[in-house]
């Protein structure tokens, strides 16, 4: 006599996002039913309206939780906790989220989450690899030069491919429930070297130069880059950007039996897109 376990119907917050499609995608390839909640497109959620929220929760089992715009927000706790608790009443047993590495904001979040009884399981983020071809730093490398406030301190670039498995793995899969797995690339690279590698990748010349953290946030004012991005890139480059995430995490071998991906690699799978070629 076979049992019957229920299949996770799952709700994927940031659906649209780097990690969020991802995920969604690898769920809807296993045939598994998916809600995707976002500001705009799918079923409509925002963050800073409660009201979205128990509509999107309705009829789900599971949660992927990307929290817009950053862990590291004003506000980020306490909206994590009572989506969480909200998601709990719902119905909802398990709880998966997208948090940052080093970011002691982010770990409270991660408390506010586990204190809601769920079962959970935290995925602490480096610095994503495809910052650099799917978010803001894609401008700068097309046009040849790489303007940031990082120096010698080395980040080791987490694939966010590799971040959506591991998603997939917490969300369908026993043996995750209670889990907070550090997620990075196998080796440490300086800003300078991630720039090196993609303009060899890409076959072009790409500048890389570090300039004072004042400064970098004057060219994004003087770009109308709106006060609380600013705010949060100046706070990562000036406080999680100091050294203390260098170390590699074991994250992706723990949760998946494999190694993670290089940056050199996703580099090479960028470049042959052709999202860095110019002209």
């Amino acid at each position: 006599m076979s049992v019957h376990t229920p299949r996770p119907t799952t709700l994927v917050l940031g659906g649209t996002g780097k990690t969020g499609r991802r995920v969604a995608q690898r769920l809807t390839a296993l045939d598994l039913p998916v809600r995707i909640g976002t500001r705009a497109g799918g079923v409509p959620f925002d963050w800073e309206n409660p009201e979205t929220w128990e509509p999107a929760l309705d009829g789900m089992t599971a949660a992927y939780i990307s929290y817009q715009p950053d862990l590291a927000a004003p506000g980020a706790v306490e909206a994590i906790a009572s989506f969480s608790e909200l998601a709990v009443d719902r119905g909802v047993h398990r709880l998966v989220l997208l948090s940052g590495r080093g970011e002691v904001e982010a770990q409270a979040c991660e408390k506010a989450l586990t204190d809601s009884g769920a079962d959970t399981t935290i995925l602490r983020a480096s610095w994503f690899g495809q910052n650099f071809s799917e978010g803001y730093l894609l401008d700068p490398i097309l046009a040849g030069q790489v303007f940031l406030p990082a120096g010698d301190i080395p980040e080791p670039f987490v694939d966010v491919d590799d971040i959506a498995d591991v998603a997939l793995a917490a969300l369908t899969q026993p043996g995750h429930t209670g889990e907070i797995y550090e997620l990075t690339g196998p080796r440490a690279l300086t800003f300078a070297e991630a720039v090196s590698t993609i303009g060899a990748a890409a076959g072009r010349t790409i500048d890389y130069v570090q300039v004072p953290t004042d400064d970098f946030a004057a060219g994004l004012a003087a770009e109308q880059v709106p006060t609380d991005v600013i705010d949060l890139l100046t706070y990562l480059f000036t406080t999680v950007l100091d050294g203390r995430n260098v170390t590699p995490g074991d994250g992706v071998t723990r949760a998946l039996g494999r190694a993670p991906r290089d940056f050199a690699d996703y580099a090479s799978a960028a470049a042959a897109t052709g999202i860095w070629t110019v002209g």
